[in-house]
């Protein structure tokens, strides 16, 4: 009984997690726009997942391309029978911290919507 008030907890706290990082996002490609100069570092970085099914993937792959200055561009096999994502980034500084942060966002996520903890 406890786990199904624990679940909606993590749901809410994710949705709000989520939202604030749409709007910096956004407030990054505003500012990138009103000013002079680009602050764009492009790359495409791929994501080793630790989402599970097909249903996770799709998620991970939506809420990346959701968030402004993200795309996910596909998902490609490991040699370790995993799963990685493509993702085109826009205004991270380095390869390392796009992975972090996008990685981070995996595991919200996992924690978020897990039936089961992960962590």
């Amino acid at each position: 009984m406890r786990r199904v008030l624990v679940v909606p907890g993590r749901l809410l706290v994710f949705t709000g997690w989520f939202v604030w990082q749409i709007l910096a996002s956004s407030r990054t490609i505003l500012h990138d726009i009103a000013t002079p100069g680009s602050d764009a570092t492009a790359r495409v970085v791929r994501l080793p997942l630790r989402s599970s099914n097909d249903a996770e993937v799709t998620l991970i792959g939506t809420l990346i391309t959701l968030t402004p200055g993200t795309l996910t561009l596909g998902v490609v096999p490991r040699e370790d029978g995993g799963r990685c994502l493509l993702v085109h980034s826009m205004y991270h500084r380095d390869h390392p911290s796009a992975l972090a942060e996008l990685s981070d966002m995996e595991d919200r996520m996992l924690h978020a919507f897990a039936v089961k903890d992960r962590r």
